[in-house]
């Protein structure tokens, strides 16, 4: 199965956090999914990072591309496709890293692993 992340699953999937649901996790480290993380993220991850809202996720922030290899998990690029349908989105949700998440799980139709609700509000597959 192909599985996209929410940031912060990623994260709490990197800092083994039990936050993480024991369905994420046995998601994540199946050998049989193939797991994907947004260009997204890795925007979220260094922006909160610079204005302190991920004080613990500097390294990460520094070399996401290592903790992805290592962790056998795929960069999902941002496509003008993605950008365009994260634009139409309807709601009044504004986060635009969760609308771009919610647009890319769409389009390429990836269920999410997320334990954020507002994804369902959109008709994304979530799984937590």
């Amino acid at each position: 199965m192909k599985l996209l992340l929410d940031t912060h699953a990623l994260l709490w999937w990197i800092f083994d956090d039990a936050r993480l649901s024991s369905v994420a996790r046995a998601l994540i480290a199946g050998p049989e999914n193939e797991v994907f993380v947004s260009a997204a993220s890795g925007w979220e991850i260094a922006t909160k990072h610079r204005l302190g809202k991920l004080p613990k996720a500097g390294d990460v922030a520094a070399d996401l591309s290592r903790y992805l290899r290592v962790g056998r998990i795929t960069s999902l690029p941002i496509a003008m496709e993605h950008a365009l349908a994260a634009g139409r989105l309807p709601g009044p949700h504004r986060d635009p890293f969760d609308r771009m998440l919610i647009a890319q799980a769409m389009i390429d139709r990836l269920p999410v692993v997320t334990a954020d609700p507002v994804f369902m509000q959109y008709g994304a597959d979530v799984r937590w």
